[in-house]
């Protein structure tokens, strides 16, 4: 599967992972606090940082109605209406200017989710690179298909989606003019538990969508991360705070700076760890062979004495005949004398 180019960065297995930070509505509605976790995003190496692109009024409505409450005690949003809720979340527009300037200025990428066909719009005028479409809006095929439209690279994160619906948004995107397409195994619950990411499902979906795969990952620590790049994740995306003890609407499964910097770079040791199908010494393990065990002389010995179980002894180091040969030695008669310590060879017999 060819890699996908989104800005200077390839995508693929043949490449370290791709990091994203996902900033969501961690900035707490401060264009200051925003431009901090940019900061902090580039110095522990994420490859791009991620913002959403909504207004309240372009996600539902403003009423007080049952249904338009969250009513789920699981939830950390329980109670809150939906309408509140984005409100509180939402990146003004007039902020995602500053802050993909900044991510320029400090060489890593900037994009969004977009939520409406205007947000869409609204990004084609800054330019991003690719786009993010949200798991929640995964089943939202006109979203897509504008999307799609633009012929950038479309990232779909597929939280909760049947097969028939992710492969609905793959043939729309498809059809619709996007060539390259990545989709995020994904776990839409906050914060997620390992339990329920089921990422064997990774290989699977690659398989069947003949897609990139990454993971949208709400789980708490690296652990989940590290383990999907080994089933062949090529996309991590985490949530980042500068910290959680200030809260915020994202903030309680979110990453801290330390620990998206251990992210990078224990995602990219289990990238590199990965290598090929291979036996045998490495090259870097040549120089290791000596400490194999060996056949050595282990007392003093005249010619004509032969071998025995006294004189003959597999040990380290491994200079001498491997050990598979001691019963093929014992018996054997040596033609010269040999010194305690000498390795033995054919053609000491």
């Amino acid at each position: 599967m060819n890699a996908i180019k989104v800005g200077n960065h390839l995508i693929g297995k043949d490449y370290p992972p791709f990091i994203v930070a996902e900033m969501s509505g961690n900035h707490n509605q401060s264009l200051d606090k925003a431009l901090e976790i940019v900061e902090e995003a580039a110095k522990a190496g994420a490859h791009a940082i991620k913002i959403q692109t909504y207004t309240a009024d372009t996600m539902t409505l403003n009423l007080d109605n049952e249904e338009f409450t969250i009513n789920n005690n699981s939830s950390i949003w329980n109670k809150k209406r939906l309408y509140e809720l984005y409100q509180e979340a939402h990146t003004p527009w007039e902020w995602h200017e500053p802050i993909f300037k900044r991510c320029k200025a400090l060489g890593i990428l900037a994009f969004s989710s977009p939520f409406d066909s205007s947000a869409v719009d609204f990004l084609e005028t800054l330019d991003v690179p690719c786009y993010k479409i949200a798991s929640f809006e995964c089943t939202d095929l006109p979203l897509i298909r504008r999307v799609a439209q633009t012929k950038k690279p479309m990232i779909i994160s597929t939280g909760m989606c049947s097969v028939g619906e992710i492969e609905e948004a793959v043939m729309v995107a498809r059809n619709a003019g996007c060539k390259d397409i990545i989709l995020l195994k994904c776990t839409s619950t906050y914060p997620a538990s390992p339990v329920h990411t089921n990422i064997r499902t990774i290989p699977h979906m690659e398989e069947l969508f003949q897609c990139q795969i990454g993971l949208s990952d709400h789980t708490m620590g690296t652990g989940v991360a590290v383990a999907s790049v080994a089933l062949g994740a090529v996309v991590i995306e985490k949530h980042l705070t500068i910290s959680r003890a200030e809260g915020g609407v994202d903030a309680i499964f979110s990453m801290e700076p330390n620990e998206l910097s251990s992210l990078v770079k224990e995602t990219k040791s289990a990238w590199e760890s990965l290598g090929d199908v291979t036996y045998g010494p490495t090259s870097s393990e040549k120089d290791s062979l000596s400490f194999r065990r060996s056949l050595y002389v282990v007392e003093d010995m005249k010619e004509g004495e032969v071998f025995t179980e006294k004189n003959l002894k597999a040990i380290r180091p491994g200079y001498g005949l491997p050990p598979r040969y001691y019963d093929v030695l014992l018996g054997k008669q040596i033609k010269q004398d040999i010194k305690r310590g000498t390795p033995v060879t054919w053609a000491l017999l």
